[in-house]
């Protein structure tokens, strides 16, 4: 369908600022639609969580992380040099510009591409009509939500006393000891970036193991080397209470043991951001948990309302929101044709070392494939042969055996996610086993690991 001018005043009204939002908003235009994007511009500029609170500075306090690690390794490598300090105000700092850089890019390319911006909350009247918080309503012939997500803390005894990732990254001073509450990756990584960066971290997960529904073997090796780095990883642990204490924060656990500590972060779930948009009044259905369900062009059981993100609830990843907003742009104001797919979407966990992985774990092969064939392998990286660090590197294969396809992929190891995004590609192309024992590798590095396994793990 073609953008047309009619009684409608745009012919494509977007909720939220975000990864999704922006993209769909920018493209719609440049295709010569009419477009609107509301987004509140209080706190946080464009950009959604990802920009603001999520992956941009996530990754960047990673960075800094490695840095406290690689002073010390170096001495192996001849250099000398006196003891580094950390200054958390500079890194801080050096982040809110870099932000604050980024939400100028969204916004040029928002009015580069002629989208006008609203700078106000959103929500429905019915399923054309855009109310905002000052009043002002439009009439838009497609409506697309992309509110994304928040983080999740449950209620108990004190939980008004902990921090989100949200308000992390501004966290003054830098708490010299820090409890990091979850076993998801968000946590994972919180707790890997502050040990690195200093502070005495301990991470409590009330289940038997950390990152549930990531490969096993990945999950337990990464549990051994987040401990041997110096987080005191807890599992079948969770919090009781947290109360004030003049020297902190007072966590009894529910095994009755106590800690003090500077501060709490948890990191325990994310729901959808739909507070406020009055889905009830246009008539759009709901998950139990808030996420609004989508078809599979992400239209919702309003026919003019589309949504994409994390809102939906399906895969959270900044990548993923991206594709599915170009389906909708594509079905709007061009062929249609568009589509994507949930299989073989890689993901990166930016802890200490990282974790990359694409595909299914060992478990959802053995469910999906049956019979199946494992490869993997485990060896000290040559970097540490001489920077004294015992850190090692786990890279596993997964192999379909009735087609020979590689099914699964994982790595833990430096650089894990640069590693893993090209093979990626092969996969979603369809490699085999034999593609990829016919690959020659370079050498040396951690990466022809994957091209090089020959020997299959005992089943």
């Amino acid at each position: 369908m073609s953008a047309t001018h009619d009684a409608f005043d745009t012919d494509l009204f977007v909720i939220g600022g975000g990864s999704g939002g922006v993209r769909a908003a920018r493209m719609a235009a440049q295709r010569g639609a009419r477009v609107m994007l509301a987004e509140a511009l209080g706190q946080h500029g464009l950009g959604g969580t990802c920009v603001n609170l999520g992956c941009i500075p996530k990754k960047l306090y990673s960075y800094a992380a490695h840095y406290g690690h690689a002073f010390h390794e170096a001495a192996g490598f001849g250099w000398q040099a006196p003891s580094p300090r950390f200054d958390w105000s500079v890194l801080q700092e050096n982040r809110r510009k870099e932000i604050a850089r980024l939400n100028g890019v969204y916004a040029g390319l928002l009015a580069g591409s002629g989208v006008q911006m609203l700078a106000a909350r959103a929500g429905l009247a019915d399923p054309h009509t855009v109310v905002l918080d000052d009043g002002r309503r439009f009439r838009a012939r497609h409506i697309l939500i992309a509110t994304g997500g928040r983080p999740h803390v449950p209620d108990f005894p004190g939980s008004e006393h902990v921090l989100t990732s949200d308000a992390i990254f501004d966290l003054s001073p830098f708490p010299a000891r820090l409890l990091v509450v979850g076993g998801g990756y968000i946590a994972c990584e919180f707790a890997s970036i502050f040990n690195g960066l200093g502070a005495r971290v301990t991470q409590l997960y009330r289940g038997p193991q950390i990152l549930r529904g990531f490969d096993h073997d990945i999950a337990r090796f990464l549990t051994d080397e987040t401990r041997k780095k110096g987080v005191d990883l807890r599992l079948h642990a969770d919090v009781a209470s947290i109360a004030p204490t003049p020297g902190g924060l007072q966590v009894q656990l529910i095994d009755g043991s106590a800690l003090e500590v500077d501060a709490v972060l948890y990191a325990t779930g994310r729901k959808p951001n739909v507070d406020g948009l009055h889905l009830a009044a246009a008539g759009i259905a709901q998950q139990p948990d808030g996420a609004i369900i989508t078809d599979a062009h992400y239209r919702t059981s309003a026919p003019s309302v589309f949504a994409v993100g994390d809102v939906i609830g399906r895969v959270q990843l900044t990548p993923v929101a991206l594709a599915e907003a170009m389906v909708v742009v594509d079905l709007l104001f061009g062929d249609g044709q568009r589509g994507i797919s949930y299989d073989y979407i890689p993901t990166a966990v930016f802890t200490d070392p990282n974790v990359g992985t694409v595909g299914l774990s060992e478990a959802q092969a053995r469910e999906r494939c049956g019979d199946i064939t494992v490869f993997c392998s485990e060896f000290r990286a040559l970097k540490h042969t001489l920077s004294g660090s015992s850190e090692r590197t786990l890279m596993k294969l997964i192999v379909d055996r009735a087609s020979d396809r590689v099914v699964g992929l994982h790595m833990v190891g430096p650089d894990a996610g640069e590693i893993v995004q090209g093979f990626a590609v092969a996969m979603k192309a369809g490699a085999t086993k034999a593609v990829f024992d016919s690959t020659i590798g370079i050498h040396p590095t951690a990466a022809e690991e994957f091209v090089t396994m020959r020997t299959p793990v005992a089943s």
